[in-house]
C-alpha cells in the first residue's frame, strides 16, 4: 500500500513512513493525543503489520504529520486508524494531503474509507466533513475516559 510522495509547494511532503519514523511518531502522537496515545507497542505494531499504510508529513526536515490505515480482511472498506499533526503545523492543509494520499492509494482496494473521532474534536471533525466524510454512527464510551467516539465515512466511488 505504496502512496506516491506528495510535494504541496516548498511547505512540506507527503510520503511513505517507515520503521525508522517510530521514534518521532510516537512522540507525535502524546503531543497530538494526550489523552488516549497509543503506545509504543502499538505504534510498533502498526508500523510492522504488512497491511497497515503508514504515511508521514514532513516539514523544516522534521516529522509533522503522520497517518495510519488499514483494509481489514474480506471488507472494501479502509480504516484510518490514526492521524495526527504536530500543533505548530495545523491550518495549512497537511491533514487534507495526508486523507488524500491515503483514499489515493487505497481506492482501488477499497469502496469506503472510515474514521472514528472524539466528539469533542471539533476541529478534526470540521476537517473531515471538509474533505467529505459523513457522520454515521456514534459508540458511546469509546474512548478511555468514556467519551462518545463519533464514527465518520467517505464513499471513494463518488465523484
Amino acid at each position: 500500500m505504496n502512496a506516491d510522495a506528495v510535494v504541496i509547494g516548498d511547505s512540506f511532503t507527503v510520503c511513505d513512513a517507515s520503521l525508522f519514523d517510530l521514534p518521532a511518531v510516537w512522540r507525535l502522537e502524546r503531543v497530538c493525543f494526550p489523552k488516549d496515545a497509543y503506545d509504543v507497542f502499538t505504534l510498533l505494531s502498526l508500523a510492522l503489520t504488512p497491511n497497515v499504510m503508514r504515511l508521514k508529513a514532513v516539514a523544516d526536515n522534521q516529522l509533522v504529520g503522520y497517518l495510519a490505515g488499514e483494509v481489514r480482511r474480506g471488507e472494501r472498506v479502509g480504516w484510518i486508524v490514526t492521524i495526527g499533526v504536530a500543533p505548530r503545523y495545523r491550518g495549512h492543509g497537511i491533514g487534507r494531503a495526508l486523507l488524500a494520499s491515503a483514499e489515493r492509494a487505497l481506492r482501488r482496494r477499497v469502496s469506503l474509507m472510515r474514521l472514528t473521532v472524539r466528539r469533542s474534536n471539533t476541529h478534526a471533525i470540521a476537517l473531515y466533513d471538509r474533505c467529505g466524510y459523513l457522520w454515521v454512527s456514534t459508540i458511546r464510551g469509546y474512548y478511555h475516559d468514556g467519551e462518545d467516539g463519533l464514527i465518520m465515512e467517505k464513499n471513494l466511488t463518488l465523484p
